[in-house]
């Protein structure tokens, strides 16, 4: 099972997401992902651009929450993916992140429940899987157990939505949970919150996180600087776990490269 990698470039215009994208190409990264918030540009155009500008590297939303859009426009903006990229496109879905819900409300769109919530997840997949040929890759945000129950029984992946404080104790914790409801295999990935000092803007100043804290809880998604031992960490996760995939937010790439590196000189990418 190879370990490979994803990242989620940070760029502030149409110039810079351009040389992001080439440059994760370029680097060895296996797909671009792009968020579905309100605060950044909407996932589909990004990802259309990054289409364009590349032509191995596989293109995914982080993630789509599923209220914010009917399950026609998601098939619309899946086939269109799919068409642009040759093939490289891949759903990333979920049920909605907390703030989700005043996102909801400045489209114009109901909150359910979070059981209607999950019940359109599935209804989105199943829609993309009969109406795009051919269907692309299905990966489905979870953490509770519920959801973790729709991305067993429904996705070709997991994301795990666990907090960045989660633990690898935690991490198990969801994983077992999640392979409880299916016999098939299911990979699983996991967002890094952070390395050695360094974490992402929002992590620190928005979630107010700092790397003692983070270093203090044992948290999964901190990873050592020495990029030997980073790299020995996502292997032993790999093995034990499953966690086969790795997403770098994009103020990290520079200081993720050399644990990039490091795997690329062992077949992983």
């Amino acid at each position: 099972m190879s370990l490979r990698f994803g990242i989620v470039p940070d760029a502030r215009s149409g110039k810079e997401w351009v040389a992001a994208v080439r440059a994760a190409e370029e680097r060895g990264y296996h797909t671009v992902l792009a968020p579905d918030t309100l605060f950044t540009p909407s996932p589909f155009p990004l990802l259309a651009a990054a289409a364009a500008v590349t032509s191995d590297i596989r293109l995914r939303t982080n993630v789509v929450a599923a209220p914010l859009r009917s399950a026609a426009e998601t098939v619309r903006e899946t086939a269109a993916l799919r068409l642009l990229s040759d093939g490289r496109f891949e759903l990333g879905i979920g049920s909605g992140r907390p703030q989700a819900e005043q996102e909801a409300q400045r489209l114009g769109r109901p909150w359910p429940s979070a059981a209607r919530r999950r019940g359109q997840v599935i209804e989105v997949i199943g829609a993309v899987r009969s109406q795009v040929d051919p269907a692309p890759p299905i990966v489905v945000a979870a953490a509770g157990p519920r959801m973790l129950a729709v991305a067993a029984a429904h996705a070709d992946r997991v994301l795990l939505a666990a907090a960045p404080s989660a633990t690898e104790s935690e991490l198990a914790d969801l994983i077992a949970t999640a392979r409880a409801h299916t016999d098939r295999p299911l990979p699983c990935t996991l967002q890094i919150a952070g390395i050695g000092d360094r974490l992402p803007y929002w992590l620190r100043h928005h979630l107010g996180h700092t790397p003692a804290e983070l270093r203090a809880r044992g948290a999964a998604a901190l990873l050592p600087s020495d990029p030997r031992a980073a790299l020995d960490t996502l292997l032993r996760r790999r093995e034990t776990h499953g966690i086969d995939e790795i997403v770098v937010p994009g103020e990290l790439a520079d200081a993720f490269d050399p644990i990039l590196s490091a795997a690329r000189a062992i077949g992983h990418r």
